[in-house]
């Protein structure tokens, strides 16, 4: 099957919201994390790492699924590619 130019635009916003979303994720995990000890200042009244550990992290990643479902619906519709029962 030969790809069109409109495939190749929805696959190619696909995979830079993909990346976008991992960088950010990729940051919260890790980079916070390996720098908490430095990131010592209240947050919420709590130490900001261990508030981003058992808090902030989790909050992140609910919003990063959030937003990509939201993303990628809109996205399907604009290419005409979703499924649904509002056809």
């Amino acid at each position: 099957m030969q790809l069109t130019e409109k495939h190749l635009e929805y696959w190619s916003k696909n995979l830079r919201i993909s990346g976008i979303l991992l960088a950010i994720w990729f940051i919260v995990t890790f980079v916070v994390g390996y720098y908490s000890r430095e990131l010592s200042f209240n947050f919420f009244g709590w130490p900001f790492s261990f508030w981003m550990g058992a808090q902030g992290a989790l909050i992140i990643y609910v919003v990063i699924i959030w937003y990509y479902a939201r993303y990628m619906n809109a996205l399907d519709r604009e290419y005409g590619v979703h499924e649904g029962e509002d056809e």
